[in-house]
């Protein structure tokens, strides 16, 4: 290696290091990033620690709304990461407090797993049932329960005029060994048939930044959004005025970057070696 590339290396490394110092609350997600499958990622769990132990803060997103924000406080336990109910969001949440927000006591016809459901209706959601007028509003998430009457229902209410909304627009879902196709695709189909597109909310919209500000009061710049990929994580944060960190842990390689309209605050190996480098400059 020589003198230029040494120094190129270092100055990189200062900037990354720089740049996760400056950071209040690390957002952070949750397959790929900090486990996958069924097992935490090496040095993931450590930095969760490292990070609390200095008096910053994590709080976990997902998009995934097909399961409820106990369930993934359940799996984080168990993965011996417990976690309370304020440091858990999901696209779900931010679904509910548009709702609450824009369209206060509408029905709603919600496509949705039943965890989906009770979350809904714990918050004071009304949801639609059989018989009644046509609702005010479908709400798309990732559906796992997904049947052609529901998918028709939703195409019908729809082209009668109700409101189109989307938890969140990942296409594909990773599971092992492949993919389930996530609620993107769900609206795609829905968007063919009835000539509407949703608004989506979730990752990377303006609304999933708003909320977690609202929620724990920290200072927008002070804010990373860290994930494996590059059109729901780190758009959240480089988009809305937050920062948006890539670990190369899941989907996104660094190849990927080339073609990218998203280009991340920063990179880094995995959660693993942001501790080791906010480790090392507060050491020093």
């Amino acid at each position: 290696m020589d003198k230029k590339t040494r120094t190129d290396g270092e100055s990189q490394d200062q900037k990354r290091t720089d740049l996760l110092k400056q950071i209040g609350l690390f957002v952070l997600d949750m397959d790929g990033t900090f486990y996958l499958g069924d097992h935490v990622i090496e040095g993931a769990l450590e930095f969760v620690r490292y990070v609390e132990g200095t008096g910053r803060r994590v709080l976990f997103f997902t998009n995934n709304s097909s399961r409820s924000p106990r369930a993934y406080m359940e799996r984080l336990a168990a993965m011996g990461c417990p976690i309370g109910r304020d440091q858990i969001m999901t696209s779900g949440d931010v679904t509910i407090a548009y709702l609450k927000t824009e369209y206060p006591e509408k029905t709603v016809y919600l496509m949705g797993t039943p965890a989906l459901e009770e979350s809904f209706l714990e918050e004071g959601i009304r949801l639609w049932k059989e018989g009644e007028p046509r609702p005010e509003v479908v709400v798309v998430g990732f559906d796992t329960t997904l049947t052609y009457e529901k998918l028709d229902r939703a195409c019908t209410f729809i082209r009668e005029g109700s409101i189109f909304l989307a938890t969140h627009l990942d296409i594909n879902c990773p599971v092992e060994g492949g993919f389930m196709i996530d609620c993107g695709s769900i609206c795609a189909a829905i968007a063919l048939s009835t000539g509407k597109e949703p608004r989506y909310l979730g990752k990377p919209f303006r609304d999933t930044v708003d909320m977690i500000l609202l929620h724990t009061g920290e200072k927008r710049e002070r804010v990373a959004f860290v994930g494996d990929r590059l059109y729901t994580d780190v758009a959240t944060g480089v988009d809305h005025g937050a920062n948006g960190f890539l670990v190369l842990t899941g989907e996104t390689k660094l190849e990927d970057l080339e073609n990218s309209r998203v280009q991340p605050d920063a990179v880094y190996e995995s959660l693993g070696e942001m501790k080791e480098l906010l480790e090392r400059t507060e050491e020093s």
